[in-house]
Formats: C-alpha cells, sequence, structure tokens
C-alpha cells in the first residue's frame, strides 16, 4: 500500500473518529440542557458505530507466543498449539487465533 493511500485511509479513520466524538458531545450537552427526563425520552439516542475489528494476525499470536515461551511457559504453549490441532502456528487456522490468543495471554497470570 502506497504511503499517499495509507495516509488518506488514516484521515478518513480520523475524519469518522471526530464525527463520532462531535456526536457524543451533542447528546452529553443536550442530556444536561434538558428540562427532564420527558424531553430526552422523546429525542433518539444518538448512535455511535462500533470500530471495525481489525482480524488477528499471524504475527501477532506468534509474538505473544514468544513471550510466553521466554518466560517459561513453552510446554504450556504447546499445549495450546496441540489443543488447536497442530504440531506449529503456522498450520493453525486463523479463524483459531483469537480463541488461541485469549489462551495465550493468560498463561502465567495464576
Amino acid at each position: 500500500m502506497s504511503k499517499m493511500s495509507e495516509l488518506s485511509l488514516a484521515v478518513k479513520e480520523l475524519k469518522r473518529c471526530g464525527e463520532a466524538l462531535i456526536s457524543i458531545s451533542e447528546s452529553l450537552a443536550d442530556l444536561f440542557s434538558s428540562d427532564g427526563d420527558a424531553h430526552t425520552a422523546d429525542q433518539p439516542k444518538a448512535e455511535v458505530p462500533a470500530p471495525d475489528e481489525k482480524p488477528i494476525t499471524l504475527e501477532a499470536v506468534r509474538a505473544v507466543l514468544a513471550e510466553k515461551s521466554r518466560a517459561g511457559h513453552t510446554a504450556k504453549v504447546r499445549e495450546l498449539l496441540e489443543k488447536h490441532g497442530a504440531n506449529k502456528l503456522s498450520e493453525i487456522d486463523p479463524s483459531e487465533y483469537p480463541a488461541l490468543l485469549a489462551e495465550a495471554e493468560v498463561l502465567g497470570n495464576g
């Protein structure tokens, strides 16, 4: 992706975030300047679009697993990989990444 297209995407995202902030600030201003609950009940609630969920990448999972392995949890990392049906990370289906990452992040926390 070229630098200009990256910049264009960043500008569009920044504009979307700004519009969401303006909408939220207007809703809060209306809420605090209203004459009671009856006035706010008639107004539709401002909808803030959910942020686009970015897919978890192989590199992100690899980084977390490497960190856990360096912290002395190599055997547990291998168990997680086997639990998800693979001997190495590159063999795991990308749809398994969120679950694998969630399980790996708790290693050593308890």
